[in-house]
């Protein structure tokens, strides 16, 4: 070390000129000798060694040293080097070399010199700075660094045969000599100039290309003939930025108060792209560019955003007779800003001169905001339009009238623009075709408000031409949509009082039940059937979406013993899974044993549907439904009701094609979980009880799937439940079932067994590779297959390793918890289910009970004789373990006999986990359910558990399963995951 950081020392910066770089500055430290100078003793310093020093640096010191570190030649060459052999040295001669230089590299290079040179000066204020000497001494010779800026004056001195131009410097007041002094620019954007051993810069910023000629020239001659050009282009900007000394010219200064003017044009190009050229998103739409200026006399200004010294003030150059005046303006910067507010706070964001925006929208606002505008005498000025278009300025209005008829609702509407007024048809084709202008009568183009595409587009969509001409209808069953516009005072809406209780579900009359029905209904059964009743009425189709266990059969048996009693001959069809016809026979025959029932089902089923005229109520498969579709058809049902409605949640798929071509007078479904996968299952049921209702696929998926599912949009979820909400009943356990005993749920974490953790974390390695970088690649979509498997693995081994590896010999720490906790609830004389969406990981519980000698009833997707499972459990009590994979046992079963509830590995979905508990915990139930989830700590179940509280929030509203919980799945959620 040259330097003893121990010794006295000081830091400097010392200027050299690098051989192709030009001039660049480096740090030092040096010696100080025993008198208090600098000696010869000095090294370089950068980042690497600066903390040696620290006692002598200050902050600005470290900040200087970093940014001189980056200028060094190896560090600003090196990014540039493609050839990884070559040394930076070679490649910055051959850049420089007249055979082989490369321009637009120089020029690359020198820009991003300047860059650093602007930033490093303005700290050197207050340093020692020096010139190095041609041996390489950084103290050869020392540059004052002068603390405040100097002041510049640009003089123009015309005669009859040409202009002499030329600049002074002043330094505190006195006069700087500094042409013909060996003076140079160290950086030219904004000039710093070195002469006379100073380093000066300047109060108003200068560039240094206006400084350069003059080094070495007292004055430039401007020719007569060039005046014109060179003081309209050089001499004009100059007068509003710096102090100008004018001989032979006139110069004229006026103050004033603007007009305020609010320019609208169209945006240059108007495709699909905004202000900035970027293309924005969505539906293809024209742009307007609102700009806000301010008339002085003759000439108006553009909002004046700058800082620097000609803000404020503009010059023109008028020439007459030979003379040249300068016309001066020195604007109201107050006052402009002001107006900036103004138009700021009405909701246009001018304040930095433009706004683009789509027509729809700027035309609306400036509709609603006229009165104000005038008001505040800001006057709106159309630019020329490239195809001569001359756009109508002024109110638009619209009143729409919804009224009930006897069937449908008439629509009637009043549209106005200014004085104008417009056919509904055309302004609601225009709406539903998305086009947003068209040409009044005198020739102005008029343009339709964004906020009516928002308000009108959904019912707009929903309405019919009617019988007559101009005459437009919509549906009854679209009311909540209406009333959703009545209340925010978008239509206005006459509806009767009975129709008024369908918004209102605890005012639905009180309807008497049928002689047919035998039994008795809880309180909230009996309002279930009120409004299944009220439905009927109206012949609006419905969905009976209750909780499990809550006796959706019971409440729709009730509504059939009611159309037996008042339309008897009329026949109803019941779908279902296969699984569930058995169920509905007994509890048909147990509350209304009057009606005559057929079970279409089997291959000796006899495929005439006449035959369905003799029978009340027809139970079918939806199996049965898609094979013998084209024969049912053919049949006209008084009501066809789908349990576990679910199974049409595809509408593309063959059995929701087949139920929809079935005919009926009304129709019902049934479900505890109306929504499993996304938002499409939602469309698909509810069209087929009301079709119409959510309108085509196309427009669903438009204006609810998308913006729901993708753009997380809470005003469309809130939307789309208003539209559902009188056609869907759901009443949740906690709500209504009081009288059911009390569930209790704990959760059980088991240790993984060392042998299992190193399966768990060799499978866990290879997927977190293997997805997080082809994550990074390839994207999410092709990698969904993927992160699914390896998900799935882990969940496994979590269970037991033997789910993924048949070989693997050693135990695991959830199966030693489990058989535990079993051996306790039968030692004890209780009931369990068990269930687990792996059947393997059953089989290996099965076989432990086997070994055991603990009787058990078992049911997964292959098992052939359910009922008999289920009252094997119910009836025998040496039978206390109940086997059940979740796919087989999510629906259909009672099992009011169980005590606990063993769920072994979470489930993506809450609901479905929701469904296996009420598997016991249901009407009939006297005990206590108490509930365990086994949960294997530190893998990927618990990180489930976690995130399914994040991204489930809405699961009540719409519930997802594995395949929507995937796609919510952010590379931060998957790389927690596999963490």
């Amino acid at each position: 070390m040259i330097v003893d950081a121990e010794k006295p020392f000081q830091i400097v910066y010392s200027i050299f000129s690098h051989e192709y770089l030009g001039l660049l500055i480096e740090s030092f430290v040096v010696q100080i000798d025993d008198k208090g100078r600098l000696s010869y003793a000095y090294q370089n310093i950068s980042s690497a060694n600066a903390k040696e020093f620290d006692s002598g640096l200050d902050k600005r010191d470290y900040e200087l040293i970093k940014m001189m570190d980056a200028m060094q030649p190896d560090l600003l060459i090196k990014p540039h080097i493609k050839r990884k052999n070559l040394r930076p040295k070679e490649y910055l001669e051959r850049v420089f070399d007249p055979k082989t230089e490369d321009l637009k590299l120089q020029e690359l290079l020198e820009k991003g010199l300047e860059m650093r040179r602007a930033k490093i000066l303005p700290l050197l204020i207050g340093k020692r700075l020096f010139e190095m000497g041609s041996d390489g001494n950084p103290t050869w010779r020392e540059i004052t660094v002068n603390p405040i800026g100097a002041s510049i004056m640009f003089h123009f001195y015309r005669n009859e045969e040409n202009t002499h131009y030329f600049p002074t410097i002043k330094y505190q007041g006195e006069k700087v000599e500094w042409q013909y002094k060996g003076g140079y620019l160290i950086c030219k954007d904004p000039a710093w100039l070195i002469v006379n051993q100073q380093l000066f810069h300047f109060e108003k910023e200068v560039d240094g290309r206006k400084l350069l000629p003059f080094l070495n020239k007292k004055f430039i001659v401007i020719d007569k003939k060039m005046e014109p050009t060179y003081f309209r282009k050089f001499m004009a900007p100059l007068l509003t930025q710096y102090d100008v000394d004018a001989r032979g010219f006139k110069i004229d200064t006026a103050r004033g108060t603007p007009q305020v003017l609010l320019t609208i044009q169209d945006l240059p190009g108007n495709a699909n792209r905004d202000l900035f050229g970027e293309e924005s998103e969505g539906e293809k739409e024209e742009f307007m560019v609102f700009e806000l200026r301010f008339q002085y006399g003759e000439n108006d200004f553009p909002i004046e955003t700058g800082k620097d010294e000609s803000a404020g003030k503009s010059v023109s150059l008028v020439e007459k007779d030979g003379d040249f005046i300068f016309k001066k303006t020195i604007r109201s910067l107050q006052k402009e800003k002001s107006f900036g507010k103004v138009l700021n706070d009405l909701g246009l964001p001018v304040r930095e001169g433009k706004v683009s925006w789509s027509k729809t929208k700027a035309f609306e606002w400036i509709s609603d905001h006229e009165e104000e505008l005038e008001a505040k005498k800001i006057k709106i000025v159309q630019r020329k339009n490239p195809a001569g278009k001359v756009y109508h300025i002024g109110k638009a209005q619209i009143t729409i009238e919804v009224n009930e008829n006897i069937d449908w609702f008439d629509v009637k509407a009043m549209i106005k623009f200014g004085i104008y007024l417009v056919p509904f048809a055309k302004i609601r084709s225009m709406i539903l075709s998305g086009k947003t202008e068209f040409e009044l009568p005198n020739g102005e183009t008029a343009v339709i408000p964004a906020s009516w595409y928002v308000n009108y587009g959904e019912i707009f969509s929903f309405m019919e031409e009617g019988s007559t001409t101009d005459q437009i209808i919509m549906r009854k069953h679209h009311i909540a949509l209406a009333k959703q516009l009545e209340e925010g005072n978008l239509v206005q809406l006459t509806l009767s009082r009975k129709l008024e209780q369908l918004r209102d579900f605890e005012s639905i009359e009180d309807y008497k039940l049928p002689e047919y029905f035998e039994g008795t209904l809880r309180p909230y059964q009996k309002a279930g059937y009120n409004w299944l009743r009220f439905l009927n009425e109206f012949r609006f189709g419905g969905c009976l979406a209750d909780d499990m266990g809550l006796g959706k059969t019971v409440q729709t048996l009730a509504l059939l013993a009611y159309e037996k009693q008042e339309s008897p001959g009329f026949t109803s069809l019941l779908v279902m899974p296969t699984s569930l016809i058995y169920n509905w026979e007994l509890e048909a025959r147990k509350f209304a044993p009057e009606l005559k029932i057929l079970v279409y089902s089997g291959t000796q089923r006899i495929k005439d549907p006449w035959k369905f005229r003799d029978y009340d109520l027809v139970l079918t498969s939806y199996g049965i439904t898609r094979l013998d579709v084209n024969i049912l058809k053919d049949f006209y049902f008084n009501y066809i009701i789908l349990d576990e409605s679910q199974a049409i949640k595809n509408p593309n798929s063959n059995i929701a094609l087949a139920v929809n071509k079935l005919k009926s007078k009304q129709k019902l479904i049934l479900t505890g979980t109306p929504v499993e996968n996304g938002t499409m299952d939602l469309w698909s049921q509810m069209n087929f009880i009301n079709t119409g209702l959510l309108g085509n696929q196309n427009s669903f998926k438009k204006n609810f799937l998308q913006p729901i599912e993708k753009q997380n949009d809470k005003d469309k979820a809130v939307k789309l439940n208003a539209l559902i909400k009188p056609f869907i009943l759901r009443r949740l356990k906690t709500q209504v079932a009081t009288d059911l005993p009390e569930k209790i749920t704990n959760v059980k974490y088991s240790a993984m067994t060392p042998a299992q953790e190193k399966v768990y974390e060799e499978v866990k390695t290879y997927y977190r590779e293997k997805i997080i970088g082809e994550l990074s690649v390839a994207g999410r979509g092709s990698q969904q297959f993927t992160l699914l498997r390896g998900l799935t693995q882990l969940r496994q081994i979590a269970n037991h390793p033997k789910l993924v590896r048949e070989d693997y010999e050693g135990d695991s720490g959830k199966l030693e918890d489990v058989t535990y906790m079993l051996q306790s609830t039968i030692s004890e004389g209780h009931k369990v289910l068990v269930f687990s969406q792996f059947v393997r990981h059953l089989a290996i519980i099965k076989r432990y009970l086997e070994e055991e000698g603990i009787p058990y009833a078992y049911l997964d997707g292959s098992t052939k004789d359910r009922q008999a499972q289920v009252e094997k459990f119910q009836e025998q009590d040496e039978v206390k373990v109940f086997l059940i994979s979740l796919k087989a046992g999510g629906v259909g079963l009672n099992l009011t006999k169980a005590e606990y509830v063993f769920l072994l590995d979470p489930w993506w979905n809450p609901a479905v986990e929701a469904q296996a508990i009420d598997r016991a915990h249901r009407i009939g139930q006297e005990n206590k359910v108490i509930i365990y989830k086994f949960i294997s700590r530190d893998s990927v179940e618990e990180k489930i558990m976690a995130l399914q509280n994040r991204k489930l929030a809405l699961a009540g509203e719409l519930i997802s399963t594995e395949e929507s919980f995937m796609k919510s799945l952010d590379q931060q959620d998957i790389a927690a995951l596999l963490d």
